[in-house]
């Protein structure tokens, strides 16, 4: 498999935002539905809609709804996008990546850190 070596093009965004939470969109045109699900976090929360429209007023009702939940029944609710996260990566890679942090007088995490921030920039 040939190693791609192009930039990485900016992608649009196309989720949805509402009280610190993202919601994923996708379109089926078989059931001429939008419909999506709350990312960043382990609790499934889906929403749906027939329109633009409807599909953001389930989305913030799917939210409110998990966040009443949570109130009720004492639970902290999970938030999505913490700061931190595990990769797994090969051994090789991750002996080269920790060795050209140390040329930089980086951290391994600010290394890899400027990495996604230059990707997804």
């Amino acid at each position: 498999m040939k190693k791609s070596t192009s930039r990485p093009m900016k992608m649009p965004d196309n989720h949805l935002h509402y009280k610190d939470y993202v919601g994923s969109v996708v379109f089926s045109e078989t059931d001429a539905v939008f419909h999506g699900k709350v990312i960043g976090i382990k609790p499934l929360i889906s929403f749906e809609g027939s329109s633009v429209d409807s599909l953001v007023v389930d989305f913030h009702n799917a939210v409110d709804e998990y966040l009443e939940h949570c109130a009720k029944y004492a639970r902290e609710p999970e938030k999505p996008y913490k700061g931190s996260f595990n990769i797994r990566i090969g051994a090789d890679l991750h002996r080269r990546a920790a060795l050209q942090a140390n040329l930089f007088g980086m951290s391994l995490n600010a290394f890899v850190e400027d990495a996604i921030r230059k990707y997804v920039q």
